[in-house]
């Protein structure tokens, strides 16, 4: 570019601004509205997308995919994420947690163990979409998977129906089943899990059962403290402070107590260890009793699904 050529773009452009001031300034007070009305525009195009990609598969920032095939399954976990716990419902208004989170019986329990009766509403601990509707005879029976929007899978076992579909969007408090004694369970109970990207996480760290609430506003995990923060948790939350996490199961709580009891209490109560293939009838028929008396006495269903070693009062 020659020097003539240059000073004549110069002179154009100081024109421009010194000649025209007014015309630019109007231009810009035109344009101005326009780029609001565009703004808002793509703010509403926007949140719509958010929105639908989170109704397609919510917490899409920590999980690459949706599938109604695993209860769970490991994916890398974030170094650390807040986990937003407002907007939640306790999933049951029993208070009284049977079994923690942590070693039992040489395996890991997964989540903990709430009493529920059979029948008793369980309800859906935050908004997000049901994930999976299945029946698994040697593990959770009857249960449900819910993805959160808040970045936690929930899972709801032994329950003895389902109230929900898959893919099915639900809101907090929302009845996704009732409670029951189904798949491995010795007596009616919610099986609860708390998992981030499938690492099962304690419920404790979130949930407190005996006073119904959630134990704060939002929950920093964090990879390489939340194992000794779970420890705590069992500790302030858990049963009896922490006492029973290595017991036996249900059945062996229930004989635990009776030991404890007063000999003038344990001489007038009588138990049965139930067998394979014995109902509530034959049981009822061997210890000279009704099986309306022992659902009465056990707090059960006619229609109760008994499990050889379950042990049942009969007096």
């Amino acid at each position: 570019m020659n020097v003539r050529k240059l000073r004549t773009i110069v002179s154009t452009i100081a024109f421009l601004f010194v000649a025209v001031p007014m015309a630019a300034q109007d231009l810009l007070a035109r344009q101005a509205p326009i780029d609001r009305r565009l703004k808002a525009v793509d703010s509403v195009a926007l949140n719509r997308l958010l929105v639908t990609e989170q109704m397609g598969n919510p917490a899409a920032d920590l999980y690459d995919e949706w599938e109604n095939r695993y209860a769970h399954r490991g994916t890398e976990l974030p170094d650390s994420f807040r986990i937003n716990l407002k907007d939640f419902c306790m999933p049951t208004t029993n208070r009284v947690i049977t079994s923690n989170f942590g070693p039992r019986w040489g395996r890991q329990h997964k989540g903990i163990d709430v009493k529920v009766y059979i029948g008793d509403t369980i309800r859906a601990a935050f908004s997000g979409k049901v994930r999976i509707v299945r029946y698994e005879a040697r593990g959770y029976g009857k249960y449900v998977v819910i993805r959160h929007y808040n970045g936690l899978e929930t899972i709801y076992g032994h329950m003895s129906k389902q109230l929900v579909r898959e893919n099915q969007e639900i809101k907090a408090g929302e009845p996704i089943g009732l409670g029951g004694n189904t798949g491995r369970s010795t007596g009616s109970h919610l099986h609860f899990e708390t998992r981030l990207c499938g690492q099962a996480l304690n419920p404790a760290l979130f949930f407190d059962f005996r006073n119904q609430d959630v134990v704060s506003d939002s929950y920093m995990f964090r990879k390489n403290t939340y194992q000794s923060e779970s420890t705590m948790a069992n500790r302030l939350r858990g049963v009896n402070g922490g006492k029973y996490t290595q017991e036996a199961p249900e059945e062996g709580r229930e004989m635990a107590a009776v030991k404890r009891a007063p000999k003038t209490i344990l001489s007038n109560v009588r138990f049965h260890k139930v067998k394979k293939g014995e109902t509530l009838s034959s049981i009822a028929r061997k210890h000279g009793t009704t099986v309306s008396a022992l659902c009465k006495v056990n707090r059960i269903g006619k229609n109760i699904r008994l499990m050889p070693g379950q042990i049942l009062k009969y007096n």
